[in-house]
């Protein structure tokens, strides 16, 4: 079918700041980890999720990055998640595995696959949707764009939320893109790349 999709917005959240757009809304230098950054933009963008606090950091950023993207705009229920990294859920299962002789937690088990996050955003909004997370050894254009493709063309979505969640060493790099049918920039993969790589330092 080959409609014609568009970017309609896309968040990036990488060395200490997040953007909308090519506009920086939020930055925290100074702090000196991971938790402390998403801490404060959790605050500083007035979310009210208290889950928030008992995810893993992997699923906070995708829960804030997603927040940015789709704040003040009506969601459809039918909003299709398709994410990829290449690092899995790695981070959480190294406590998991850390913590098999002391007595496993529920609560970290929860967060030993990626496509939770998938899950937690699904809840939050409301979404009753399609959904994918892929593993690539780099985020992957072609695949996100062809997935993203062939659901809008099926109407299997009318909108979709994709990119880029990765977590690995506690260095983080997300890049989300809302595609639908409304925006300025052409839905391809070679645009994909070119946001991704956006403030990429």
């Amino acid at each position: 079918m080959n409609r014609d999709y568009r970017i309609t917005n896309f968040v990036k959240i990488k060395n200490h700041k997040i953007y909308k757009g090519r506009e920086q809304i939020f930055s925290e230098e100074r702090s000196e980890d991971l938790n402390s950054f998403l801490k404060n933009a959790y605050s500083s963008f007035n979310m009210s999720y208290p889950k928030f606090y008992k995810m893993d950091s992997l699923c906070k950023l995708g829960t804030i990055a997603t927040e940015v993207l789709l704040k003040g705009r009506k969601i459809h229920p039918e909003t299709a998640l398709v994410f990829s990294n290449s690092a899995s859920s790695l981070e959480t299962d190294k406590i998991h595995q850390n913590s098999m002789g002391k007595g496993v937690s529920p609560s970290v088990f929860v967060y030993t696959l990626p496509n939770i996050i998938s899950g937690e955003i699904s809840i939050k909004y409301g979404l009753q949707s399609e959904n994918a997370f892929f593993i690539s050894k780099t985020f992957d254009s072609g695949l996100i764009h062809n997935y993203t493709e062939i659901l809008l063309d099926l109407n299997k979505a009318g909108e979709v939320v994709c990119g880029w969640i990765e977590l690995k060493n506690d260095r983080y790099d997300v890049f989300l893109c809302l595609i639908s049918n409304e925006g300025e920039i052409s839905f391809s993969k070679e645009n994909l790349e070119e946001l991704y790589l956006f403030k990429d330092e």
